[in-house]
């Protein structure tokens, strides 16, 4: 069944959102369709993706201007919220049917217009229950459907690791990989907990890998730590989590911590807040730690056992990567591709 898709995602900068958006259409690309996706001109994913046959289209990113780039689609996929009216619009010229899939666990607005959007999708999707719960208080005409995130498969340069590793070889790393937004990632219990460890744990290295708007605030908190690190945006993320000995994500709020996947296929110990759908992929006391979010001695507490437990560590580590095995990109392909058909096979 051939047909044309229209993928749209309009953010800013490149998350996890953005990691799976571009997953899915590169694992589209050996089914037999055609796929367009709707960027922010001046957006990162417009300009990082790589895949043959796609079709970019640059929107400003307003209504209006999504609902004229998905011409000539038969389905919309909506990959965040913002975009979701522009494919209402869509929808409602041309008869052109949509999914939207939510990814965080933030409540929705809750006014008409956006009652009406989500009610008219085909398909509402989720990337862990604990979101599609969301979506149910939200609407609860709404039966989302869930289809988990994937781990990215990041390939991993040896000797490029092997140098992060190098430079710090007296060190056990605990890394974290995160976009420097604190209101959702909390950087800031990081900082807090290298400060209380700088001087009585000097082995303990934390590393945290991304940007993000909060970077000026997070650097100014962590003046003067020599045990933390700020490494930036790069592109050779599985260097770094190779690199790593434990994954922590202390986040205030997630729909379900995609990151902790790549975590995980790298056989790396996590220790996370037990918040959104997080507990769906670290099961407490088996691949990681769960902490309750904001709790800085928890956070500390869980990086300690593991800094003392080697053995646990790689016991941990080897649950998740058997864990990490379930949530591929070609599983996450599938189960949207049946979704498209389903929906094409209903209105066409």
């Amino acid at each position: 069944m051939a047909f044309t898709i229209a993928h749209v995602n309009v953010s800013q900068g490149y998350r996890g959102g953005e990691r799976q958006t571009e997953l899915l259409i590169q694992g589209l690309e050996q089914f037999n369709l055609r796929q367009i996706l709707v960027a922010r001109k001046d957006g990162l994913l417009a300009n990082h993706i790589k895949s043959p046959g796609l079709e970019i289209r640059p929107v400003s990113g307003n209504r209006l201007s999504i609902a004229l780039a998905c011409k000539g689609a038969d389905i919309v996929h909506v990959h965040e919220g913002r975009s979701v009216y522009g494919a209402y619009l869509r929808s409602l010229c041309t008869g052109t049917p949509y999914i939207v899939t939510r990814r965080v666990n933030n409540p929705l607005g809750n006014h008409w217009l956006a009652h009406q959007a989500y009610r008219r999708a085909a398909i509402v999707a989720a990337v862990a229950p604990q979101v599609g719960d969301v979506i149910r208080q939200f609407d609860p005409e709404i039966d989302p459907h869930v289809v988990y995130s994937s781990a990215s498969g990041f390939e991993v340069d040896e000797a490029a690791s092997k140098s992060i590793r190098d430079a710090y070889r007296e060190n056990l790393l605990v890394g974290h990989i995160g976009a420097l937004d604190n209101n959702q990632k909390g950087q800031e219990f990081i900082i807090d907990v290298a400060r209380q460890l700088e001087k009585s744990n000097p082995e303990i290295h934390f590393m945290l890998v991304g940007a993000g708007n909060d970077e000026k605030t997070l650097k100014a908190a962590a003046t003067g730590l020599r045990n933390l690190t700020f490494i930036g945006f790069v592109e050779n993320v599985g260097d770094y989590l190779a690199a790593f000995d434990i994954f922590i994500l202390p986040s205030l709020k997630e729909g379900i911590g995609s990151v902790l996947l790549d975590a995980m296929e790298q056989s790396l110990p996590i220790v996370a807040s037990d918040v959104g759908g997080v507990p769906e992929i670290v099961h407490d006391d088996r691949n990681g730690i769960l902490i309750e979010p904001g709790r800085t001695d928890e956070l500390k507490a869980g990086i300690l056992r593991l800094s003392a437990e080697p053995n646990l560590r790689a016991k941990m580590g080897r649950r998740g990567k058997l864990i990490a095995t379930s949530f591929t990109s070609s599983v996450m392909c599938e189960k949207y591709l049946n979704l498209y058909r389903s929906v094409l096979d209903t209105t066409g």
